[in-house]
């Protein structure tokens, strides 16, 4: 029902939406007018992309196609890209079991190389010079001292020994079934299983300038068949806000239809309006001046049902000044609250939601996933990146006591779902879950929102743990650490992610990262030595 409702409201982009249903008529096999398999959407935050992203997913839904969708949401590695595009592929077309045994096998090893590796005697003497070398940085660096109270250095390392053979057990195992490789094997497997039965296979993938990070490569080589034949009839779709790399797409860039958007014309952003009631000319003209045709923000501005021209404030940032309208007209007292307060939780269910906006807000729920600027799949959803930024900025800045509040009561909400997930797993198995991961992760996030001095230490200990688990966790620990430094712009927590971000690019980020917190932080001498 909400993807029906929000096509019956969808305005402009037709010779889009034109594009792509074309596209899907034609015959995937022909050598005189083949389809296109590549498509590239892009253009500014606002303009339009995820929109336009659902239109063509329903778009391909009526031709006959199975599809799958992912954003920054599901990707912090290739491992869990693929596990959520089949994930969808199988709830429209049926279990894709090949797969799964590659997964299961590719957790199995990973698992096996997440054990530590005895040690007898002592550490070795490279990792004894590297911890002390450390150890001595960190004693240069205000507030650091702590770290050089350690009272066995021997311990840190021998646990860069741990490391190190981990390291060498996985660089050995590289090339086996169960790899990164086995896994895209047995993906393109199943794309070939679901051609065979299904007209078309859509792959789309949103935010990808973030996402591309790590599916950039990754792609290529699938699109270059490093992974086996991609069936004809699969279509791959990109949405992100920067043009493709001239240097990494040369190859394929003849094969790539670019789409990029651009604001609404003043034709479309009037159609925009008209549809949502918005007639009188003065109002028409003052939201022309302010969205510039944005179409996020002629939306918002829209729904705010300005009456008059005066309504429609100019000054300030336009976003701002955007959602500030939209909330400001929003009659209904708890809609109002709900909607700022929802947009502090990085992800939204229903019960996220429940702890954010407080009681007395039955029926919201279904009010909230209706407005514009709310998308998602499956268990979650989420503000819109420029609308989250917009109301983050003015919560802050308006109530910092308030905000605090609401952060505390956010994460111990989290804390209290993840002590429900802890009681039916053991310990030795709570990392590799990834609902406690998830609450642990909100619940973190939402403490260094709330005091970032005060917290910062405990995240830092947090990572120490992610450090010695796949590349992907650490990752997703570390972005989750960088919004926190973003939506509260403190210095200290700003700084330490520049250095964790910076350890996220070479070929041993576990190791890297371990090392940078061992040379800076304020670790404890009991963290310090794991």
């Amino acid at each position: 029902m909400i993807r029906q409702r929000a096509q019956a409201r969808f305005v402009g982009r037709r010779a889009q939406l034109a594009l792509f249903a074309e596209n899907l008529s034609k015959d995937p096999f022909s050598e005189e007018d083949p389809a296109d398999f590549l498509f590239h959407v892009r253009g500014v935050g606002g303009v339009g992309k995820s929109t336009l992203l659902r239109q063509w997913q329903e778009a391909a839904r009526r031709a006959d196609a199975v599809t799958a969708v992912v954003d920054e949401n599901d990707v912090h590695g290739v491992q869990q890209a693929l596990v959520e595009l089949s994930r969808q592929l199988a709830e429209q077309a049926g279990p894709c079991k090949e797969f799964d045994k590659a997964v299961e096998q590719l957790r199995r090893e990973q698992a096996a190389q997440a054990e530590p590796m005895p040690v007898e005697g002592e550490a070795s003497v490279s990792s004894r010079v590297v911890t002390q070398a450390a150890l001595g940085a960190a004693s240069l660096i205000p507030g650091a001292g702590v770290v050089t109270a350690m009272a066995n250095p021997d311990a840190a390392a021998q646990g860069l020994d741990r490391l190190r053979s981990a390291s060498r057990s996985r660089a050995q195992r590289r090339g086996g079934q169960g790899d990164e490789a086995g896994l895209s094997r047995a993906f393109v497997g199943e794309l070939e299983r679901l051609c065979r039965r299904q007209r078309w296979v859509v792959l789309f993938f949103d935010t990808w300038e973030q996402t591309a990070q790590y599916l950039d490569g990754w792609l290529l080589r699938l699109l270059g068949e490093e992974f086996g034949p991609v069936p004809a009839n699969v279509i791959v779709v990109l949405a992100g806000r920067d043009e493709l790399s001239e240097r990494e797409w040369a190859l394929l860039r003849d094969q790539v239809a670019d789409v990029p958007l651009e604001v609404f014309t003043e034709v479309e952003t009037r159609a925009l309006l008209a549809s949502r009631g918005v007639a009188d000319p003065g109002v028409v003209e003052a939201v022309l001046q302010l969205s510039m045709g944005l179409p996020l923000l002629v939306e918002l501005l829209a729904l705010a049902s300005p009456h008059t021209a005066e309504d429609v404030d100019s000054g300030g940032d336009l976003a701002d000044v955007a959602v500030e309208r939209f909330v400001q007209w929003i009659i209904d007292p708890e809609k109002r609250e709900a909607v700022r307060t929802c947009a502090l939780p990085l992800q939204l269910n229903e019960d996220v939601f429940a702890a954010a906006a407080g009681p007395g807000v039955e029926g919201l729920w279904e009010w909230l996933c209706g407005q514009p600027f709310i998308s998602g799949r499956g268990d979650y959803k989420h503000y819109h990146a420029v609308v989250r930024a917009s109301m983050i900025r003015q919560q802050r800045a308006q109530s910092p006591q308030g905000w605090a509040s609401a952060h505390l009561r956010l994460a111990d909400a989290h804390a209290a779902w993840r002590v429900v997930v802890e009681e039916r797993l053991p310990e030795t198995k709570r990392w590799k879950d990834a609902e406690w991961r998830r609450h642990r992760l909100d619940e973190t996030y939402h403490r260094l929102c709330a005091h970032p001095g005060t917290y910062l230490t405990a995240a830092l200990e947090q990572v120490v743990r992610a450090a010695g688990r796949e590349t992907a966790v650490l990752r997703q620990w570390i972005e989750t650490l960088e919004q926190a430094a973003q939506d509260t712009t403190d210095t200290a927590l700003l700084t330490w992610m520049e250095r964790l971000r910076g350890a996220l690019t070479g070929d041993e980020p576990g190791l890297t990262c371990l090392g940078v917190l061992l040379s800076h932080s304020q670790l404890s001498s009991e963290w310090a030595v794991r």
